[in-house]
């Protein structure tokens, strides 16, 4: 995987002028855009839109050093006029182009390069387990994609769940974890802009067929799946044990994130400081 996001960074390095496809980047890569724009943003520290204009802009900033025209280092860049470049620009150096023109301010943002940093030799526990074809049943949303912090539109789909239903659900499960998961999938976002929304699934696991016209079900393939368990403080310790899946795990292991809904589950105990989590990253091997 590392050797895929370096060949990534010399793509975008030889294609700085020109328009860079989500369709080119997910073939180097062999990701889908959801889990590389994750993967990407929690080893990287910024989104991959954000590492391209900041490249952009650094180059220009040489050119113009160089005695470029402002003019043409807007349009060379993709800005549809000067006064755009302009104010990136100076957003990103704190400097307009004809000060960095004038007085050859320089500015640098280097190219990034991707490699395993052990840090702390703090192991990180998983296990790979098959799991037969299953069902899920419950209800769904589509919800914007967000990274971080809580989304409220999952926290409304929560809320809206009838008793009825969770009666329902509660008659037709009869698999592990026997308590409510977390379901997303069908991502639609921009491959470089942080937009986009998913389809959030808040239900049951269940080897049975669902038979409540208020219920939704979605079926989950045979996989392989990477469980990690980790318990802590809430959210905070699922946040972080996600971001070293993406950031550690993937890129160090032999397995890839394979084309199937991810899902997780906390048992909440009324304290938010000691909470037990789980979650299933579907993979399959490289």
């Amino acid at each position: 995987m590392l050797q895929e996001f370096n060949h990534l960074m010399d793509y975008i390095e030889s294609h700085l002028t020109e328009e860079i496809s989500g369709k080119d980047i997910s073939k180097i890569v062999g990701l889908s855009d959801y889990h590389f724009k994750r993967m990407f943003s929690f080893m990287a520290g910024m989104s991959l839109y954000e590492y391209i204009k900041n490249r952009r802009l650094s180059v220009a900033n040489v050119e113009l050093i160089n005695g470029a025209k402002v003019t043409d280092i807007a349009y060379k860049y993709g800005y549809q006029s000067i006064e755009g470049f302009s104010r990136a620009f100076r957003e990103w150096s704190g400097f307009l182009p004809s000060e960095v023109t004038k007085n050859k301010i320089q500015k640098s943002f280097p190219k990034f390069s991707f490699f395993i940093d052990i840090k702390g030799g703090i192991s990180m526990e998983f296990k790979i387990e098959k799991k037969e074809k299953f069902n899920i049943v419950g209800v769904s949303k589509r919800v914007p994609i967000q990274f971080e912090g809580e989304n409220n539109a999952i926290i409304e789909l929560a809320q809206s769940i009838t008793e009825q239903q969770r009666n329902e659900m509660h008659q037709l499960a009869d698999l592990y974890p026997h308590q409510v998961l977390n379901v997303s999938y069908d991502f639609d976002d921009d491959f470089l802009e942080e937009k986009g929304s998913l389809t959030h699934m808040i239900g049951f696991a269940t080897t049975k067929e669902n038979a409540f016209d208020d219920l939704e079900q979605l079926s989950i393939e045979e996989s392989l799946w990477a469980i990690f368990p980790n318990q802590g403080p809430f959210p905070v310790t699922l946040q972080e044990t996600t971001a070293k899946i993406y950031s550690e795990w993937l890129p160090s292991s032999d397995y890839k994130v394979a084309d199937i809904p991810g899902i997780s589950f906390t048992q909440h105990n009324g304290t938010s400081e000691n909470v037990y989590s789980e979650i299933w990253m579907p993979v399959e091997e490289k």
